[in-house]
């Protein structure tokens, strides 16, 4: 079967299914890799699929026109992965009349969905190391904008640049984007997996953390999927980078150029070391629309320095690399090892040190802080 865009390229941002007029796509994700294939018997060869697809046709990468870092107000901060920026423009949004499109945790898997209360952002807040599912949010964007509705849409680059595709010129003054600073996402069925291997159905799960301000692990229901103290192992895999999709290794959105109005970060590493530890947001503005949505949101802003805030931040100058532990991963888990045999293989010494500790932790006979892991 054809496929949209060139084989095992595929970011799975789902626009296509979108603009189909015959639903004649289907994206098959194969964990390792995703790619959107082409249904000959139903295909009406308009190539729409082709034309919106990002990875035939990216957006225009542009060089930011100021950045800074900061963090929101205190009630919001504590409840947010980093400076709480994403959450405070949201609320400013929602109240100055305009609509959100981001994903939330719904019958275990992230889906996107429109927000027009503040009540509805509940599940939206925080980071979520792993793809989401943008199927039908291009449609219904479309639809606020063209009913004279401003939209702001966050996701990851490539789904902020398939989404200014699929709008187009007309409606895109209302289209308010922001693109997040991402290392790369596994595949929801690595995450299934190893969650279930912890125990823990994602479809009962109303939300899932990754991490709270610098400390990294899991957590279902607020309940560590492992004991503090003890580092999980769908954490220790996407921190190092071995479980990302294959396109994710050679990412056109991985530099200091960026696709959205503005886009969003962590100030890992900031020299504002009285406010490390209770979560640094960055922000990169690249037009007047992502000025105005971080202005409007009465959030603490200072200076930043950009290129050294790109060291941590490897993503604002390339892709993450794939390794032989990437390699070493995917042949034992795709040959159906268990996630927690195919990441011990490739980290033993450091696993079986974990495992140790959850097993004394769980015997009372050992006590550990909350790990903290950094990018």
């Amino acid at each position: 079967m054809n496929t949209v865009c060139k084989k095992n390229e595929c970011s799975g941002c789902m626009a296509c299914i979108d603009i189909c007029p015959v639903n004649a796509i289907n994206v098959q994700d194969d964990i390792e890799y995703m790619n959107a294939y082409i249904n000959s018997d139903t295909c009406i060869h308009c190539n729409a699929c082709g034309n919106v697809c990002q990875c035939n046709h990216p957006s225009q990468l542009k060089e930011p026109i100021c950045w800074y870092q900061g963090w929101a107000d205190k009630a919001i901060r504590e409840r947010s992965s980093s400076g709480g920026f994403a959450t405070a423009i949201f609320q400013n949004f929602i109240m100055t009349g305009g609509t959100i499109a981001s994903c939330k945790l719904i019958d275990g898997e992230y889906k996107f969905v429109l927000i027009k209360s503040l009540e509805e952002l509940d599940g939206v807040r925080g980071s979520k190391y792993v793809k989401s599912n943008p199927t039908g949010i291009y449609k219904q964007v479309k639809e606020q904008l063209i009913a004279g509705q401003k939209v702001l849409f966050l996701g990851l680059p490539c789904q902020v640049s398939s989404m200014k595709n699929y709008i187009g010129d007309p409606y895109a003054e209302r289209l308010y984007t922001i693109d997040l600073i991402c290392h790369g996402t596994p595949s929801i069925k690595i995450l299934k997996k190893a969650l279930s291997e912890y125990g823990v159905d994602i479809e009962l799960q109303k939300e899932i953390l990754f991490r709270k301000n610098n400390c990294f692990g899991l957590e279902t229901s607020l309940k560590p999927v492992v004991p503090d103290g003890v580092s999980d192992f769908y954490s220790m895999a996407f921190l190092e980078g071995i479980d990302y999709t294959r396109n994710c290794y050679s990412c056109h959105y991985a530099t200091g150029n960026r696709t959205g109005d503005l886009t969003l970060g962590d100030s890992w590493g900031t020299e504002i070391h009285t406010e490390e530890s209770q979560g640094v947001s960055l922000a990169l503005v690249q037009t007047e629309k992502g000025m105005d949505l971080l202005s409007m949101a009465n959030l603490e802003l200072r200076d930043v320095d950009l290129e050294k805030a790109k060291i941590p931040n490897t993503q604002l100058r390339c892709p993450t690399k794939k390794t032989k532990e990437h390699d070493i991963f995917f042949h034992n888990f795709m040959r159906g090892k268990s996630f927690r045999w195919s990441v011990a293989c490739v980290w033993p010494k450091r696993c079986i040190k974990q495992e140790i500790k959850r097993i004394l932790i769980k015997l009372h006979l050992y006590r550990a802080n909350k790990t903290k892991l950094y990018f």
